[in-house]
């Protein structure tokens, strides 16, 4: 009988079998809650847009813009969106010659648009200062005279008595002239759109007649005086009744 001899696991043949016998590896995956690359925001689109005409200095057309936008980062799609926004704030010009319609802007463009801007804000904060100025020498005008004393305090506390009283006396008015007037009674209606007779408008129970209308008709009344008399503002768009 031969004898057989082992290898040991560890010898260097040991580790080649073992190493063709174990499965591969599989591939790493990607780390769950990792975004895609993120798009760019309207600005940054604006500014790669802006960095073509300035890179070239160079007049372009749309289909043009929208095959080097990609290189910038803005998809074909949203190029004209993009430009019109420039064009709109006037860093971007335009102009139709023939069937055809051209974009340009120069590095000066900018510094142009930047300086009318500035000026424009420049005048209207002189223009606010000046009313500001007008403003605090009215406060202080409409001030004198009307320190607090007690002459003052006295003269608000009969103003308020006052208006008090002329309200009752109105309500006094309106009571007084509601009684004067009989069930039934036939007169004309003062209206905006004309003189109407008052039994014509109770015939139709869904436009019936006010308290106002007929107070204006039966004692020659003006709109605007009932309505003062009512404490409310007279509807000069719209019919009484």
């Amino acid at each position: 009988m031969g004898l057989v001899f082992l290898r040991p696991k560890n010898s260097p043949a040991g580790r080649r079998r073992s190493s063709r016998a174990a499965s591969p590896s599989p591939p790493p995956l990607r780390p769950t809650g990792m975004s895609k690359k993120r798009g760019l925001s309207l600005e940054e689109k604006r500014e790669q847009m802006l960095q073509i005409f300035y890179d070239s200095q160079d007049f372009y057309l749309l289909k043009e813009l929208e095959k080097l936008g990609p290189k910038k980062g803005v998809i074909s799609q949203s190029v004209k969106d993009v430009v019109q926004s420039l064009v709109d704030d006037d860093l971007v010009l335009k102009d139709k010659i023939g069937t055809s319609v051209y974009f340009w802007s120069l590095p000066s463009c900018a510094g142009n648009q930047l300086r009318t801007t500035y000026s424009k804000l420049e005048s209207d904060l002189s223009s606010s200062k000046k009313r500001y100025m007008e403003l605090v020498e009215q406060r202080e005008d409409l001030k004198r005279g009307r320190e607090d004393s007690d002459e003052r305090e006295a003269a608000l506390e009969e103003l308020k008595a006052v208006e008090e009283h002329h309200k009752k006396l109105k309500m006094m008015l309106l009571r007084f002239l509601m009684r004067q007037l009989t069930d039934g009674q036939t007169t004309s209606l003062l209206c905006n759109n004309g003189v109407q007779p008052l039994s014509h408008k109770q015939k139709n129970n869904s436009n019936t007649c006010t308290e106002r209308s007929v107070l204006c008709s039966y004692h020659r009344f003006l709109p605007c005086n009932i309505f003062l008399l009512f404490d409310e503002p007279y509807p000069n768009d719209k019919t009484i009744v």
